[in-house]
């Protein structure tokens, strides 16, 4: 399976394909495809969500043995 990968826009309820993808679609015609809409959300930063993530499996691995290495 090849990926192409671009940003858009979706306009009129259709998503705005660029020129140079298009071109690369064309040689595909009726071919099967995989479509993955992946949109911006501006109340989630993938910062964030990557700190959380992070905290919660690093301290999951957090015993309280492990307290003989923290500084008083």
């Amino acid at each position: 399976m090849k990926a192409l990968e671009f940003r858009s826009k979706i306009k009129g309820n259709q998503i705005l394909i660029p020129t140079a993808i298009q071109k690369e679609l064309i040689t595909n015609d009726e071919k099967k495809i995989r479509v993955i809409v992946l949109f911006e959300d501006p109340e989630v930063n993938d910062e964030t969500l990557f700190r959380e993530a992070a905290e919660k499996y690093f301290l999951k691995g957090y015993a309280d043995s492990d307290s003989i290495y923290d500084n008083d």
